[in-house]
């Protein structure tokens, strides 16, 4: 059954410290109805193996199979093959080569599945373990973490008898996690004894997967309001099991207007609040948090919930899932009174396109190549691993285009009317695109991540304040002298985000522009070559510093432990003896990583020596290992510090 915990318990089980240090090598994948063995297996290199994605990339199936065998050959490992349907995967995977060794070292390969015929067609020694639903015990103690937290329960009035109707609402569950989750998440913001009494005199007598639905319609109608429900069913765009980064998702919903404007929050803040709250339903899973700001990061949404959200988007004509089976704005499950306008593709012909000139949302991850029509009202392109033809020459046309994101997508070079699209907010493209200057006149963007291929304008319009996010990928000298680059970024005075990565090096003088940048709170430069200091100033709102520099002559410390927001520091390349803060120092640190910190390129064994209770001093002299922590400043004892040598 769907939604039993499987994922949830190897998920566990493949974190756990204990396995950690045991195995030496460890991958998990997901592999879901649809995929690709080639696909999986350069997933798995990339994990184990490191390496940039156009390197894999150019790798043939049995490259790949041949690289992993070798590197595990005499590695202890641990697979996990995440969410299995077919029986024959794991033959799949190995049928150019057999990529997986069995040594008989102690390694192992962990799937999850619904199918117990797909756990025992693998030919090696398997042990099927069938997950037992919870009992009447557990299912209470999740429910109730779900909908009566321990921070809500001494607001509660009659505690006592929610947790009596609650128990018995637990147990129409059925020890079905998900189920106890989601009925749970929804409860939470319903504490109303009236609404639980109603909730459990009109269960319904179905079977698990009716129950699934029936709760799942209840949650969706519970939203606040329309346009969380929209961003709800805006996640059927992403493939199953997608982990799916908020940032980008926030980007497509502000684009496709479904986050309203809001007195004294901008669109983001709103949108973020809007993650929180289907987390906090149970209706989306989180993968991870920021470390800096503590929101959350990446999302999935389980398959039951994700396959819900596609049949609810169809039918109300929101957003339609295209393949070879279906003609676009004509699927057997779009109601027949309305017409979808977004769609995601599954499959992707220059037929469909061309009988669809009036969409406003094209979506897609992994596309075969295709030409596009002119498609005068699109709004959002987000198209990922595809080869586009004539893209140039259709996207000046798209001049109510908000988003436009292309991710390895082969070279492409954007006309200079791309300047003429005053309605777009974000631009995603990698480095093999080419992008005039033209760009830099559009008034809307708020958010821009290039590589190699743009150029700078004169001047950046002043006073502008939609654009946030700058993230720049280069390589420097390409296209512009260095020293016109800072004067073209030091004129972004109102952004919140900058990560300039440059090789081979970043200008010095480009610490200089952060004076004028009092909004800034995420900033990441990689990498210099010799900085004789850091300026005296930074932003004072600065949450998260990452610097990589060669080499960094002068203690960096007593600089940046004046900065009171300051939660995470990632730094590279200082070559003194001690770093010195003062017990005033760093008020807010919870984070510190050293990277490469000594002149050997790592720390040396041993135990970290003890320091005074006034200051933190790391040096060459002191001996620590590999994520050992050092002391912590008094005036942070949450801090969590971290040496590391990458």
């Amino acid at each position: 059954m769907g939604g039993a915990g499987k994922t949830t318990l190897a998920r566990k089980v493949y974190t756990s410290s204990t396995v950690k240090q045991h195995f030496e090598a460890a991958s998990w994948v997901t592999v879901s109805q649809k995929f690709k063995g080639i696909d999986l297996l350069k997933d798995i290199m990339k994990q184990i193996m490191g390496g940039g994605d156009e390197s894999v990339a150019k790798m043939n199936e049995y490259e790949v199979g041949k690289e992993i065998h070798d590197f595990l050959l005499q590695k202890r490992y641990l697979l996990v093959l995440d969410d299995v349907w077919e029986t024959d995967t794991w033959d799949q995977i190995n049928k150019r080569v057999k990529a997986f060794p069995d040594a008989s070292n102690g390694s192992r390969v962990l799937l999850t599945t619904r199918k117990g015929d797909a756990a025992n067609h693998v030919q090696m020694p398997t042990y099927v373990h069938h997950l037992r639903k919870l009992d009447e015990e557990n299912s209470w103690e999740l429910f109730s973490c779900k909908a009566l937290p321990s921070y809500k329960r001494p607001a509660i009035r009659d505690v006592d008898e929610f947790e009596k109707l609650g128990r018995k609402l637990a147990k129409k569950c059925d020890g079905l996690p998900l189920a106890l989750a989601v009925l749970g998440g929804y409860l939470s913001k319903n504490l109303n004894a009236e609404t639980w009494s109603n909730i459990l005199s009109d269960w319904p007598s179905t079977k698990n997967g009716q129950m699934m639905r029936d709760l799942l319609a209840r949650s969706y109608e519970d939203l606040p309001n329309h346009y969380l429900r929209a961003c709800f069913l805006y996640l059927a765009a992403y493939p199953e099991d997608y982990i799916i980064s908020v940032s980008c998702l926030i980007e497509l919903w502000i684009a496709e207007s479904l986050v309203p404007h809001t007195p004294k929050h901008i669109l983001e803040e709103t949108a973020r609040n809007y993650v929180t709250e289907l987390a906090q339903r149970s209706l989306v899973q989180v993968v991870d948090r920021s470390r800096a700001h503590g929101w959350i990061e990446r999302i999935r949404i389980h398959d039951i919930l994700h396959d819900w959200c596609i049949e609810e988007a169809r039918q109300d004509g929101f957003l339609d899932t295209i393949d070879n089976k279906t003609t676009a704005g004509a699927s057997s499950s779009s109601s027949d009174n309305l017409m979808s306008y977004r769609f995601y593709f599954q499959t992707l012909s220059d037929h469909i396109l061309h009988v669809m000139p009036n969409v406003r949302s094209l979506l897609d991850f992994g596309l075969s190549s295709a030409s596009l029509p002119k498609l005068r009202f699109l709004r959002v392109l987000c198209i990922e691993n595809s080869i586009l033809k004539d893209i140039s020459s259709v996207i000046g046309g798209c001049i109510h285009l908000r988003l436009l994101r292309m991710r390895r997508c082969g070279r492409m070079r954007l006309p200079s009317s791309i300047g003429k699209l005053l309605y777009l907010q974000t631009i995603d493209l990698d480095g093999n695109s080419q992008v005039t200057k033209s760009l830099w006149d559009i008034p809307s963007l708020r958010h821009v991540y290039l590589g190699d291929g743009f150029s700078l304008p004169s001047s950046v319009r002043q006073h502008r304040k939609e654009l946030q996010t700058c993230v720049l990928d280069f390589t420097a000298g390409t296209f512009f002298r260095c020293h016109d680059m800072v004067i073209f970024l030091g004129q972004m005075n109102q952004l919140t985000t900058f990560s300039l990565s440059m090789h081979p090096n970043i200008p010095a003088e480009v610490l200089n522009i952060f004076a004028n940048m009092p909004h800034l709170v995420d900033i990441s430069l990689s990498q210099f070559d010799v900085l004789d200091k850091l300026p005296t100033e930074f932003p004072q709102s600065l949450r998260c510093l990452v610097l990589y520099a060669t080499s960094i002559k002068q203690d960096p410390m007593p600089i940046l432990e004046k900065l009171p927001c300051l939660v995470e520091l990632v730094l590279s390349g200082y070559k003194g003896q001690t770093m010195c803060c003062s017990s005033q120092g760093f008020p807010r640190l919870r984070e510190l990583r050293l990277v490469s910190f000594s002149r050997s390129g790592g720390w040396r064994k041993g135990n970290a020596k003890a320091l005074p209770p006034d200051t933190l001093a790391v040096g060459q002299d002191q001996q620590a290992p590999r994520g050992v922590a050092a002391p912590s400043v008094p005036r942070s004892p949450e801090a969590d510090l971290y040496a590391s040598d990458f």
